[in-house]
């Protein structure tokens, strides 16, 4: 007699197979996810007047080191 398992017409390794592979789909969708959250980090409102008060105080310090050496 055939067995339940044979008459749905998957093996138990088709059947890991499957398993695994929408195991893998769903961490790929967790991977892309986190992908496009960090990529909208850097245009955060909250970091740009951070990194301009550093250009500001770089330029100053390079406009005082030119004025010191001339």
């Amino acid at each position: 007699m055939e067995s339940a398992e044979n008459a749905a017409g998957l093996s138990t390794a088709a059947l890991v197979a499957i398993a695994c592979n929408t195991f893998v789909a769903v961490l790929l969708l967790l991977l892309c996810l986190v992908v496009y959250r960090a990529c909208g980090v850097p245009s955060s409102p909250e970091r740009l007047p951070v990194l301009t008060a550093r250009e500001a105080e770089t330029q100053q310090m390079n406009k005082h080191k030119y004025l010191l050496t001339s």
